[in-house]
């Protein structure tokens, strides 16, 4: 298959396939044209690239991940090792969430007491009954 018809069943650009083929993240052969040929087992190769892309890795991150999945396409012998590693950043990458899902919830009820006191205020103000009422609906 050519990039084409891979961005049409993947929904990611040629830019964004090339730029993983550059970082290592996929090996497509070329035929003697220099065209990329892409097999059946790209589709789903880009669909776990782009998944944990999706969770906020890096593509360095994920090139680890899909090196250490795949243990033959690495230079590492060790696997446990490398693992090992793996779990390490994933779980810096879960921390790292959960701190950004404590900040988000902080800001979020400061947004909600804000809303809170000057609904409040609002209500106060002579003649701005036409406020109060757009409130309660």
């Amino acid at each position: 298959m050519k990039i084409g018809k891979i961005t049409n069943l993947t929904g990611v650009s040629a830019r964004s396939i090339r730029h993983y083929e550059k970082k290592g993240l996929l090996n497509v052969p070329r035929l003697e044209n220099n065209y990329r040929e892409f097999d059946e087992s790209v589709i789903e190769e880009i669909q776990t690239i782009q998944m944990y892309l999706g969770l906020g890795l890096t593509t360095d991150q994920v090139k680890a991940i899909l090196f250490c999945e795949r243990p033959e396409n690495k230079e590492i012998k060790e696997k446990d090792e490398y693992c090992d590693e793996l779990l390490e950043m994933y779980q810096e990458k879960l921390q790292e969430v959960r701190s950004q899902i404590e900040a988000l919830s902080e800001a979020q009820t400061q947004l909600e007491q804000q809303i809170s006191r000057m609904k409040n205020t609002r209500r106060k103000v002579p003649g701005r009954d036409d406020l109060i009422q757009g409130d309660m609906k």
